[in-house]
C-alpha cells in the first residue's frame, strides 16, 4: 500500500483536496475547507495535497484540473468534483456519506 492509499483508508470516511499553490481557486477554497475541517473535527480527516509536491498520488487519483475534491468511504472514491464549491455543499456531502 503506497502512501496515497493509506489516506484514502485512514478512516471510514475521507475527505481528499488536490490543489496547486499557483491556483487561484485553490487560494479561494482554502478557507472554505479550513472551516469545514473546524466544524468536523476529528469526525472526518480531512487531507490537502500539493500536485506539484506529490504528483504521483494526483496521477493515482486521476486528477487532471485543481482543486479536486474527493470523498472516500470504506477506501472507495463515491464522489469527485473539481473547481470552486460552496462549503455549504461540500459540508452537505460529507455528512450524506457520514450516515
Amino acid at each position: 500500500m503506497n502512501e496515497y492509499e493509506a489516506l484514502t483508508t485512514s478512516a471510514q470516511l475521507v475527505l481528499i483536496e488536490f490543489y496547486a499553490t499557483w491556483c487561484g481557486h485553490c487560494r479561494n477554497m482554502m478557507p472554505v475547507v479550513a472551516e469545514i475541517r473546524e466544524l468536523l473535527g476529528d469526525t472526518v480527516p480531512i487531507y490537502q495535497i500539493d500536485i506539484d509536491e506529490n504528483g504521483y498520488a494526483a496521477e493515482q487519483a486521476g486528477v487532471t484540473s485543481t482543486p479536486t475534491f474527493i470523498i472516500y468511504r470504506g477506501g472507495v472514491p463515491v464522489w469527485q468534483y473539481s473547481g470552486e464549491i460552496d462549503g455549504n455543499v461540500l459540508l452537505q456531502k460529507l455528512q450524506a456519506f457520514m450516515s
